[in-house]
């Protein structure tokens, strides 16, 4: 999983982080980014696209990453998402999390076509967390942070169970949409909720005050 970085260094960059994202496809909570330079590319633990690990096994990547990597984290809010896409929102976490690393680096290993304004050279990887290391180790940070965001929200909402979903759209998830409304952390420019998918049709209070 080191060809993108060796291929990079090679074109003569020295400082190389991986950065991708976590919650895109949601319908609750924020999507949270990820940016990674490791100063150790030697793990214990297994690193690969934080989708094909298990819960455990994340945290135990999450963990040692921690120890072998400078970590940028950005994070835009459902608001951020209903205001100005989710798109760009991705992108402006993306940013936010380059600029979080203290350091900027030569380039930037980018998960997908996400067009980035970064201070540094970027290249755009397709499913670069199965590809490039950095990428993967970035996949997890931005996972375990999102997932440790959504189970704090369950705890002020745990009508909507999203411990158990981290927001995406289940069939559990949508039935606790559609008795109770959309609470103030749901994505309201998002299918269902964009068409009143509310008992009555009408806006929850929760709602009104997302919007607000």
């Amino acid at each position: 999983m080191l060809r993108h970085e060796k291929k990079a260094r090679k074109a003569g960059y020295q400082v190389i982080a991986g950065v991708d994202e976590a919650g895109r496809g949601t319908l609750a909570g924020p999507v949270v980014a990820a940016t990674v330079i490791l100063k150790d590319i030697y793990f214990t633990h297994k690193i690969d696209d934080s989708k094909k690990l298990t819960p455990r096994a994340r945290l135990s990547a999450y963990a040692e990453i921690l120890t072998k990597a400078v970590i940028g984290i950005g994070i835009a809010c459902e608001k951020t998402i209903d205001k100005i896409n989710i798109a760009n929102a991705t992108a402006k976490a993306m940013e936010d999390a380059v600029m979080d690393l203290g350091v900027i680096p030569d380039c930037v290993l980018v998960d997908g076509h996400v067009k980035l304004k970064a201070p540094c050279a970027c290249k755009f990887i397709i499913d670069g967390d199965a590809k490039s290391l950095s990428i993967a180790c970035a996949s997890i940070i931005a996972k375990v942070t999102r997932d440790h965001i959504m189970i704090n929200y369950h705890k002020r909402y745990p009508q909507y169970d999203f411990a158990k979903h981290k927001g995406y759209g289940t069939r559990s998830h949508i039935a606790a949409i559609k008795k109770r409304g959309p609470s103030p952390i749901h994505r309201l420019t998002f299918k269902p909720l964009k068409n009143g998918f509310i008992p009555g049709g009408r806006p929850s209070e929760a709602g009104k005050k997302t919007i607000s």
